[in-house]
């Protein structure tokens, strides 16, 4: 049976921490940032969120595990 390869685009969004969780960048923070967003809504968007529990079977099969 051949290898079951990793979805490199999945790869790139998905990081999978020490204790198993799935993190995810926040959606919207990149575009149109300057002038458009207030400080408090970029505030808001920083940091990784938690893959919901409705797609982690997605990702970690699209991850290879």
């Amino acid at each position: 049976m051949p290898k079951q390869k990793t979805r490199r685009s999945a790869a790139k969004r998905f990081k999978k921490t020490g204790t198993g969780k799935l993190r995810r960048r926040q959606a919207s923070r990149a575009h149109l940032v300057v002038g458009k967003k207030s400080s408090r809504r970029m505030r808001r968007l920083k940091g990784d969120r938690d893959v919901s529990p409705a797609d982690r079977k997605r990702v970690n099969r699209m991850l290879g595990q």
